[in-house]
Order: structure tokens, then sequence, then C-alpha cells
């Protein structure tokens, strides 16, 4: 997974006055957690626009002014409910050898040939949660679609891997091909539905 280093000055004082002074001066009062105490911290906001506004998961690397590096994740943020501006950030802290717990964007790729037929494809979860050591978490999960018909759904077993785990129960359904009103059907598209019409024939005879 990529990493984003972010600049920042350790915050001596945390009280409302220093936090509002902070937010003025353009300044995002952060604090990390789960290393021995809870760190307080501060970087300019412009810092955090690689990290937050975009479609892709990323661990972050907090450098503070007196040297020292700390290695995290962002675990919460918060925006002014007026300007959308960034008001405070929460991150925790990774270590190589521990697992850690993130929500990872779903990509995905090829043509689905259920909907090239006109069929809608539904996607219930733009993220997934995903534990793993941090080396090993993706950027994002790969989900292809092009086997997908009109009726076809695609599980979260099919998705395993070795490198991560998926807190996700196994019938969790990623994505799904649903027919729409001007969908086309294949012969071989949904079984599933020639058989309901195969089912409505002889009811139409026997009504007559």
């Amino acid at each position: 997974m990529k990493s984003i280093t972010i600049n920042g000055s350790q915050r001596e004082s945390v009280g409302k006055k220093a936090t509002k002074a902070l937010r003025n001066a353009g300044q995002v009062p952060c604090v990390l957690y789960g290393g021995d105490k809870a760190l307080h911290f501060s970087a300019p906001e412009l810092a955090f626009s690689k990290l937050v506004y975009t479609a892709s998961a990323h661990t972050v690397v907090i450098t503070l002014d007196n040297g020292e590096e700390y290695n995290a994740i962002m675990q919460d943020i918060q925006f002014h409910p007026v300007t959308d501006k960034i008001t405070h950030i929460d991150f925790y802290q990774i270590f190589d050898n521990k697992a850690i717990t993130m929500e990872i964007p779903v990509r995905t790729v090829g043509s689905s040939k259920g909907v090239m037929n006109g069929g809608n494809l539904r996607m219930p979860y733009r993220k997934l949660r995903v534990k793993a050591i941090p080396s090993k978490l993706p950027d994002f999960i790969e989900v292809d679609i092009t086997p997908l018909k009109i009726g076809s759904k695609l599980y979260i077993t099919e998705l395993q891997n070795e490198d991560y785990s998926f807190l996700h129960p196994d019938n969790t359904v990623v994505c799904q091909v649903r027919r729409s009103r001007l969908a086309v059907m294949d012969a071989d598209d949904d079984d599933e539905d020639e058989a309901e019409e195969g089912v409505e024939a002889p009811a139409t005879d026997a009504a007559e």
C-alpha cells in the first residue's frame, strides 16, 4: 500500500483557545493513538489533500519537527458543518508485525456481459473491511465483473486472498447484475428467467 508523508509539529497546548488559534492559522489539530500515550500534533490543512480527497487507501508517515516519525492510518476525520474545512483528525499508530483493520476501496475491471445486455450493475459496498499486517494491505480490491450475466452475483468468498482476510460474512454480495426493463436476454444469459417463463406458458393455456 502506498504511503503519504505528513509533516507536522507537536502541540504543547491542547486547550480550546490554542486549538482555535491553530485552525485560524490554517493548521489542523490531530491526535495519534495506539502508542504508549496519545500524541497531539498539527499540520497544514493542504498537507492532507492527497490523503482525504482520494478514492484510494493509504497509510501515513507522520514526521514531526523534532525528528520523530510514526507510521499510522487515519481513523477519524471531522469537517466544519458550513465551510467543509477539516477541523480535526485522529490517527492510529501501526506496527510492521501487528495486523490492522482498514476499509479498502473496491475497483471493478472488465466488461460484464449482463451490463452490455442492458442489466444494471449493483455494488452494495464501495469499500470492504480488510485485516492484515501493514505490508500486506492492498491499495484496492480488484473485482473482475466480466463473467457476470443478468442475475449473477459475486460473493466475497470469491475474492479470498492469502495476504489479507475480509471482515464480512461469507454470504456478502460484493456486486451483482440485475435485470432492467430494457435488458436484452441471451439464450444462456439467465436460466432462472427462462425457467419462470416455461412455468407461465402452461398456466396461460389452461386459462384458455
